[in-house]
């Protein structure tokens, strides 16, 4: 249920509606706009008249919320969310260009790659540590070793660091990491969601290949109903008849989840195509659509990437995409 206070609401009696609320067994999310109160009721709503809410002076109106995801629910916080990683702000008209190779291999693999890519105008570093791989034999990623190499390059570069979480016990291990990504392997990997709910650190949540959007709201609600509500939804390709790329990639859900829910969403063409020449038009696209912020997979030498190298577009080529994407993004904002 939601309650919509009026502007002329005071605090006093702000203040002792949610505390009447709140011992009506309730627990109140507050979201103050610059227009109007918002309290998102959370709980068993159904023994509450709203009737004799919606009559009282300070209230303007009462609805409630059909949707299962309550606290994502746009209608629960009607202004975007910004979500503030290590400084770089995302979502509520911030965008943020992500850029880094598949898996770290080196520390100079990865400083050289977060020098060039921010020079490139990239804002934050991504790189896996732990690597989720459908083969049991492929490079699984250097785990421990690749988070203190990344926090290496963050050092030498100042950009925060984005990297994936496969099992809520390396939690530790993630205390200097500025975004945990939860792959899409792991989106409906309820009980990791609930610990990352538990955390005060921005949430990276991607789609699943088979996840329809109502899925990917309700992951984030697992998150945001632990506490933490510093949630980005990346879009990554969903899995269909096609085999000519690798996945394909849902362009039209970056509308849709704007309309739907108030936190950031950002595109990864790299996965979505599984093929590098197709990134720069899926990222042009993704600006053009209005995504909050673009994941890029950078690689210094893609030929031998240890990972993903099919993907990874080069220094060079990442440059080239920037600029375009900032063109896209200056000629939509008109």
């Amino acid at each position: 249920m939601i309650t919509v206070l009026k502007r002329n609401a005071t605090a006093e009696q702000k203040e002792h509606l949610i505390g009447w609320l709140k011992a009506q067994g309730l627990d109140v999310h507050i979201s103050e706009g610059h227009e109007y109160t918002v309290l998102g009721l959370i709980g068993d709503t159904s023994r509450i008249d709203m009737d004799l809410i919606a009559s009282l002076d300070i209230v303007e109106s009462v609805k409630r919320v059909t949707e299962p995801y309550k606290q994502c629910s746009r209608k629960f916080h009607p202004e975007d969310t910004v979500v503030d990683v290590g400084g770089v702000k995302i979502g509520g008209g911030n965008f943020a260009m992500i850029a880094g190779p598949c898996s770290v291999e080196s520390r100079e693999q990865i400083v050289e790659v977060a020098k060039c890519v921010k020079k490139s105008g990239a804002k934050l570093l991504r790189g896996g540590a732990f690597k989720p791989r459908t083969s049991p034999y492929d490079f699984q990623g250097l785990k421990a070793d690749g988070i203190e190499l990344l926090l290496e390059a963050k050092a030498e570069t100042g950009m925060p660091i984005v990297t994936e979480i496969m099992n809520a016990n390396h939690l530790p291990l993630f205390e200097d990491v500025d975004l945990i990504q939860v792959g899409a392997r792991n989106m409906q990997n309820f009980e990791l969601l609930k610990e990352l709910g538990k955390t005060d650190k921005p949430i990276l949540l991607k789609r699943g290949l088979a996840n329809t959007l109502k899925e990917l709201l309700m992951s984030a609600e697992y998150i945001m109903a632990g506490g933490n509500s510093r949630v980005i939804l990346c879009e990554r390709g969903i899995r269909t008849f096609e085999t000519y790329t690798r996945n394909t990639l849902d362009l039209s859900a970056v509308p849709l989840l704007h309309e739907l829910t108030h936190l950031p969403v950002i595109i990864d063409p790299s996965h979505a195509t599984g093929i590098s020449r197709l990134v720069e038009p899926m990222a042009m696209a993704a600006a053009a659509c209005g995504a909050d912020g673009i994941m890029i997979e950078v690689h210094n030498d893609p030929i031998h990437a240890l990972c993903d190298g099919a993907q990874s577009l080069t220094p060079e080529q990442f440059d080239a995409v920037a600029r375009k994407v900032a063109d896209i993004r200056e000629i939509v904002s008109k």
